[in-house]
């Protein structure tokens, strides 16, 4: 709908400069959808005044040329000065094998190609993950879609952070309640449970912190 307003709108440029003049080359058309045709052109309700003449010549004057178009299968004028615009099924027809050739569909590539990095969900893996992270995910694939299409050039990142103070923080909670324990916590889904209390020690206790971040040291190192 929109290309078709667009190309709609370069033919009431054309037909404004020929009866009116360039001066009023860059006037708004004034397009909308309509329900008597195709397309509805109030522009010259609007021009009428600045012309000095009456909406109803005004509209004859442009329908004249617009009539004339290859897409127009006829412009009519109706009321105090509406232009009622039917499209030529066979132009329309046209038009849309056209794009239906084009991978693009029609979309223009960028004549200034960048690389751009897009960054998805970049969840933390030492917590449960939720819908936040699907909906985030989604909508950077739909960007670098987009991106890609227009023919920029799209690395995708989905950073989920180093092994940090978290996982120290998680190891050594998991070593305070044992092994067994936390399996049966982790295993009945009970993972933001498990990442709070192990929060709530680390926040209070020094030695608790100092801990996890030595095991951190040792898990980076490569300690088994």
């Amino acid at each position: 709908m929109a290309d078709l307003q667009a190309a709609l709108g370069a033919h009431m440029s054309t037909a404004l400069t020929a009866e009116f003049g360039p001066d009023y080359a860059r006037t708004d058309p004034l397009i909308r959808p309509s329900t008597f045709a195709d397309f509805q052109s109030n522009v010259a309700l609007a021009l009428a005044k600045r012309l000095g003449l009456p909406p109803g010549e005004v509209a004859e004057r442009i329908a004249g040329h617009l009539a004339e178009a290859a897409m127009c299968e006829r412009a009519e004028v109706s009321g105090q000065g509406f232009i009622n615009i039917t499209l030529s099924d066979t132009w329309v027809g046209g038009a849309a094998a056209t794009q239906l050739g084009d991978p693009l569909l029609g979309v223009p590539v960028s004549d200034r190609p960048q690389r751009v990095v897009v960054d998805y969900s970049s969840p933390n893996v030492a917590k449960e993950m939720h819908v936040g992270h699907l909906r985030t995910t989604i909508v950077g694939d739909a960007v670098v879609r987009m991106l890609e299409c227009l023919g920029h050039t799209v690395i995708r990142a989905n950073h989920i952070g180093d092994w940090g103070t978290n996982f120290g923080m998680l190891l050594e909670h998991l070593a305070d309640i044992g092994e067994q324990a936390a399996y049966a916590q982790l295993a009945a889904g009970e993972i933001n449970e498990f990442y709070q209390a192990a929060k709530v020690k680390f926040d209070a206790d020094p030695a608790f912190a100092d801990r996890s971040r030595r095991r951190v040291v040792a898990l980076q190192a490569g300690d088994q």
